[in-house]
């Protein structure tokens, strides 16, 4: 059973930026895509982040564009998501995802979940 575990999770100011981490690994995951998904209270979780298994393909949901950023580190397994201008809009737990090919293919593509951590943004 591959283990993914982020962190990184906390409480945040709005307009902060802070970064999550999701370890795991390198076997598993350095030829496949990673993502990043959330959910927020009462909603279901959402595609936030995804990138490719060499880093040079990304793909980002509209309403973090511009904002977030998602980078890997293959000869650690470590896959990165760095939250700027955060929004109240934004709290959420966090899942890192592996996904089962080299590119995203949608959340039916993933492979492993983490166990997701939570970011609050509240002043």
């Amino acid at each position: 059973q591959v283990q993914l575990e982020e962190s990184g999770g906390g409480l945040v100011q709005p307009g902060d930026s802070h970064r999550l981490s999701c370890g795991g690994s390198k076997r598993t995951s350095s030829n496949n895509a990673i993502s990043w998904f959330r959910q927020a209270p009462g909603k279901e979780r959402e595609f936030v982040a995804a990138i490719n298994w060499n880093g040079d393909r990304t793909d980002y949901a509209d309403s973090v564009k511009g904002r977030f950023t998602i980078s890997r580190d293959r000869s650690r397994g470590t896959a990165y998501l760095q939250m700027n201008n955060l929004k109240v809009e934004d709290t959420a737990v966090y899942y890192c995802a592996v996904d089962r090919s080299s590119y995203y293919g949608g959340s039916r593509s993933v492979q492993y979940w983490g166990k997701g951590i939570l970011v609050t943004v509240s002043s």
